[in-house]
C-alpha cells in the first residue's frame, strides 16, 4: 500500500439534538467571544436560534448573517471587515458558502496576510481561531474539508483555497437542521455529496484511507437520497444523508474531486448555476466519458453499494453506477440541460477555455481531458 494521509475534524457530534453539544465545546475552549456565521435565510427559519441561545449563555456573541450564496472575493472581504475583534471560537451554521466563509475567517482574522494573498498562495495560511461547523444541507461536505471556494468575477469562474489548517475542529451533524429542508435543496446538495464520493473513489489520488469513507458515503447516499427527497418526515434517511455528506468531505480531503467539479466551476462563476445543480448536470456524462479508464473502480464501488449485484460483470457493474446517478438526477427533478439557464451554443468556447483552467481538479481525473474532450462533454448538456 502506498503511503497516504488523512486529516479529519478532531471531534464530531451526530444525532438529533446534538446542537446541545455546543455548550461542551464552548466550555472546553473557554470561549468568551463567539463569532457565528450564518445567512438571513437560515436565521429567518430559526435554524440558528438554538445555537445562538446556547452560545449566549456562555459568551458574548457576534452574528454575521449578510452572506451571499456562492460568494465572490469582495463578498468575503466585506464580511470579514465586519469582524472588529479576535474571537475565541468561530461557528459556521449553513450551507457550503457559509461554512467556507467561516473557515476563511478562522485563518484570516488576526493574520498578517489577506484573502487575496491566499488566492496566490494558500500554503501561507495558519489557523488563528478554532471552528465549529453545523451544516444545514446534506451535501457540501465543507464541514470536513480543508477547502474554501470563492467566485472570481473577473475570471467568470471559481477558485479553491486549500490548506489543512482550515479543517474544522468540531462538527455537529444534527438532523434537526435539515428536517424541513425543501426537497429541491435536498436533491441538489445530495447529488453534490454523491459526486464527492464517486469522484474521490475514481480519482488518481484515491488512497485506502479515502476509499473507506468514499465507499461508506456512497452506500449511505445511494440508498437514502430518494427517500430523503420524497419523504418529508423521514429523519432517518436525512440523518444518513448528513453522515454520507460528511464522509464525502473527508474523502475529498484525502483524495480530491475530478472533472465533474472542475467543469462545473465556470457554470457557477459565469451563469450562477447552483453548485449542486451544475455538478448534477455534468455528473453522469463525465463518468460515462471516464468509464473506460475507471471501469474497475466503478465496479468495486458497485460491490460496496449493491452487493446483491456481485454476479454481474465488471462492465455491467460500472454501467449500473452510472445509470443510478442519471436515475437519481432524473427522479429528483434536477435540470439536465444548460439551456434552462440561458447558456447558448456560442458560449461553448468560453466554457471549454474556462473549464480547462481548473487544473487543480483536472489532474485528479483518471483520464486526461483534451480541449476537444471538454468540448464534447459540455456539448452533451447543451
Amino acid at each position: 500500500m502506498k503511503n497516504c494521509q488523512l486529516t479529519i475534524p478532531s471531534v464530531v457530534f451526530a444525532g438529533q439534538g446534538s446542537v446541545e453539544k455546543l455548550s461542551t465545546i464552548i466550555e472546553r475552549e473557554s470561549a468568551k467571544h463567539v463569532l457565528i456565521f450564518t445567512d438571513k435565510g437560515i436565521r429567518g427559519l430559526g435554524l440558528s436560534k438554538p445555537a445562538e441561545e446556547i452560545c449566549g449563555k456562555y459568551a458574548d456573541v457576534t452574528v454575521i448573517e449578510d452572506l451571499t450564496a456562492e460568494p465572490a472575493v469582495s463578498d468575503i472581504e466585506r464580511v470579514l471587515a465586519e469582524v472588529k475583534s479576535q474571537p475565541d471560537l468561530i461557528v459556521g451554521i449553513g450551507g457550503g458558502s457559509v461554512m467556507d466563509a467561516a473557515k476563511l475567517a478562522s485563518i484570516i482574522v488576526g493574520a498578517d496576510y489577506t484573502l487575496r494573498d491566499l488566492l496566490k498562495d494558500s500554503s501561507i495560511a495558519h489557523k488563528q481561531t478554532k471552528t465549529v461547523m453545523m451544516p444545514t444541507t446534506c451535501g457540501t461536505g465543507s464541514e470536513a474539508t480543508c477547502n474554501a471556494i470563492v467566485a472570481i468575477p473577473e475570471q467568470e469562474s471559481k477558485q479553491g483555497i486549500v490548506n489543512d489548517c482550515m479543517i474544522p475542529d468540531y462538527v455537529i451533524l444534527d438532523v434537526n437542521m435539515i428536517a424541513k429542508l425543501p426537497p429541491k435543496i435536498i436533491a441538489a446538495t445530495g447529488v453534490d455529496a454523491l459526486a464527492h464520493v464517486v469522484e474521490c473513489f475514481t480519482s488518481k489520488k484515491a488512497t485506502k484511507l479515502s476509499d473507506t469513507y468514499a465507499k461508506e458515503g456512497a452506500r449511505k447516499i445511494f440508498h437514502n437520497i430518494r427517500k430523503a427527497y420524497a419523504e418529508a418526515d423521514n429523519l432517518e434517511a436525512k440523518a444518513e444523508m448528513m453522515i454520507g455528506a460528511f464522509y464525502g468531505g473527508v474523502a475529498i480531503t484525502g483524495s480530491g474531486t475530478t472533472a465533474v467539479h472542475a467543469l462545473s466551476y465556470p457554470l457557477g462563476g459565469k451563469y450562477h448555476i447552483a453548485h449542486g445543480v451544475s455538478n448534477a448536470i455534468l455528473f453522469a456524462h463525465v463518468m460515462e466519458f471516464n468509464k473506460d479508464a475507471c471501469e474497475d473502480r466503478l465496479a468495486e464501488l458497485c460491490d460496496a453499494v449493491y452487493p446483491e449485484l456481485s454476479g454481474k460483470t465488471v462492465a455491467e457493474k460500472a454501467d449500473c453506477i452510472i445509470a443510478e446517478i442519471a436515475s437519481i438526477v432524473s427522479e429528483t427533478n434536477i435540470p439536465t440541460s444548460l439551456k434552462e439557464f440561458g447558456v447558448k451554443p456560442e458560449d461553448l468556447d468560453f466554457l471549454v477555455e474556462a473549464g480547462s483552467q481548473q487544473t487543480r481538479l483536472l489532474v485528479n481525473n483518471c483520464k486526461e481531458l483534451s480541449l476537444d474532450d471538454i468540448r464534447y462533454i459540455y456539448k452533451k448538456v447543451m
